[in-house]
């Protein structure tokens, strides 16, 4: 009777503590999904004279330069990325090996630094129009030159830094064909082009339209480069909308218009999708790769150098030139400072992000359920809304709570404290969590599904608790995941603009922030310094990726 108690005991000991964890779970994704609740319920508030205003003068424009943006970037990365990969996964060239991993490299080169560094190579004044000035005895107006700061200049930035999205994706799908499939192709009478065309490209087609999902909705959430090109689309109008208007409700609603877009975007992807079924017959034979000689291998190394080169090795290079220029720079109590303010916003928010991943991650995984993968997916969605958007569904309640309780204090005791919630560090670290949680989760989720579940019901046929199995065995199991994550979401905070630009406190910068001032100032080359540090910062996930793409190849 005794052992019977003691066990009924321990049972509803654990029942409670799954309770609280479920609760835990629920509790966190709904204050991670307020801000795009609040986003979504604008477009059924009241609509102010600027609104209609807006309707009348620009808004087809944001809605047009918007879907141009998304054209040309869904038409340069899909055209750079799947050529490339196709190149290093089926073709043997000269450097394959090298541009496998270095053609990555552009993923560290946010989108408005590149277009910095272009516009001081190709604008008017730049070296490159003023040697063709000077080589050809050329004055203003005898030469055609194209307009860097243009929509078909922001195009070509984005494409630039989002073609690894595709490229990572879909050279992973071509290396994953078996071998049959292209054989049999040929076999019936099929050219090598009409392969590539009938089988290699429409398996590959989920990959690739996955990868340039990515880069559009890292071109919905851009801001930095369109901003600096004066290209309007939502993202420049949600600030002119709140910083020239001070109109918070029509921002709102114009980030639920760019919301809506990303919505549609995922709407249209996944269909995409799920008209395709492709399924492996047999065990998977590697194709054998194309060696390339004479002319044909040196257009697959000049091509692929291009692309390396105008991705990142060019604006690396300039970016360098002006550090240089530049570099006592470092030592100034101002430039420390930048470097302190990113670093702290960076590891406070990449820790909360941790701790929830692990909070959600683990608890997904010893209580599943339909309710623990509803609140995952809930919690993770913020990943996919731009910055923008995420920053004005934060400041709206955080206003609100701060007029409540000012209001209530001034009836009542007859203070008035200010702004104790929006403007604050707590405001923008909220914000990045709920923007950056979907990464800290992947790859939470990645490691613990690389723990076998017989190990968890070992050590609970020991007495542990779901706790303690996740404190003593699944914490030093995954300290590799758990790295991962800290550096994943540190490198992204590091980069983020528009968040930062809308809800950092007053008189705070951060390396990102600066960049951005200096460059919109015009002095590009005092930009290049905090812009440099990003880049070289950036590298981490990239290094991380390369890493596991080389664990991959060598997996038999």
């Amino acid at each position: 009777m005794a052992v019977n108690h003691a066990a009924s005991h321990r049972g509803e000991a654990v029942n409670t503590a799954a309770w609280l964890w479920r609760l835990a779970m629920v509790s966190s994704a709904a204050v991670v999904a307020v801000p795009v609740v609040v986003i979504v319920a604008s477009l059924l508030g009241p609509y102010s004279a600027a609104w209609r205003h807006l309707f009348d003068t620009v808004l087809l424009d944001y809605v047009v330069n918007s879907l141009l943006l998304m054209l040309g970037v869904g038409v340069g990365t899909a055209l750079l990325g799947v050529s490339t990969a196709w190149l290093t996964a089926h073709c043997e060239f000269p450097g394959r090996r090298l541009f496998s991993w270095a053609l990555l490299l552009p993923m560290a080169m946010p989108a408005y630094i590149i277009a910095y560094t272009y516009t001081g190579l190709l604008d008017f004044a730049g070296p490159v129009q003023s040697s063709l000035r000077a080589g050809f005895d050329w004055q203003h107006g005898d030469y055609w030159f194209p307009e860097i700061r243009s929509l078909g200049g922001a195009i070509c930035m984005l494409s630039l830094v989002l073609y690894p999205y595709v490229y990572l994706l879909a050279r992973v799908a071509f290396m994953d064909q078996s071998a049959a499939l292209g054989e049999a192709s040929r076999s019936l009478g099929s050219s090598a082009s009409q392969t590539f065309f009938r089988v290699t490209l429409p398996m590959a087609r989920p990959a690739i339209a996955a990868g340039v999902s990515l880069a559009l909705m890292e071109t919905l959430a851009d801001y930095g480069t369109v901003a600096y090109f004066g290209v309007s689309a939502f993202t420049t109008g949600i600030f002119r909308t709140w910083y020239g208007l001070g109109e918070l409700q029509t921002a709102a609603q114009l980030a639920a218009c760019l919301l809506l877009f990303v919505i549609a975007l995922f709407a249209l992807e996944r269909r995409s999708r799920a008209r395709l079924r492709f399924h492996r017959l047999g065990t998977r034979r590697t194709a054998r790769r194309i060696r390339l000689r004479g002319w044909r291998a040196i257009t697959a190394v000049a091509g692929s150098l291009l692309v390396l080169s105008a991705g990142f090795l060019l604006p690396a290079a300039q970016l360098t030139g002006w550090a240089a220029q530049h570099y006592q720079d470092i030592f100034t109590a101002a430039f420390v400072a930048l470097l302190g303010n990113s670093f702290l916003l960076a590891a406070l928010a990449s820790l909360c992000c941790l701790l929830l991943a692990l909070l959600l991650g683990y608890g997904k995984r010893a209580h599943p359920g339909r309710l623990e993968a509803v609140t995952t997916r809930v919690a993770s969605m913020g990943y996919a809304v731009p910055g923008t958007v995420i920053a004005v569904g934060v400041m709206i309640p955080f206003a609100w709570a701060d007029n409540t309780l000012d209001h209530w204090l001034q009836q009542n005791v007859g203070l008035s404290p200010g702004l104790l919630v929006s403007g604050t560090l707590g405001a923008l670290v909220f914000a990045y969590v709920v923007r950056f949680l979907a990464v800290s989760l992947q790859s939470v989720e990645a490691g613990l599904t690389r723990i076998r579940p017989d190990i968890d019901e070992a050590a609970r046929s020991l007495g542990h608790t779901p706790l303690g199995v996740l404190r003593r065995i699944h914490l030093p199991m995954l300290r590799g995941s758990l790295l991962t994550a800290l550096l994943l979401v540190f490198v992204d905070v590091l980069k983020e603009l528009p968040t930062t630009l809308i809800l950092r406190p007053f008189n705070f910068n951060t390396l990102a922030v600066r960049a951005h001032e200096l460059a919109s100032d015009e002095r590009l080359a005092e930009a290049a310094l905090p812009a440099l540090a990003i880049v070289l910062i950036g590298l981490i996930p990239v290094i991380l990726l390369t890493r596991n793409m080389s664990k991959a190849a060598a997996d038999p």
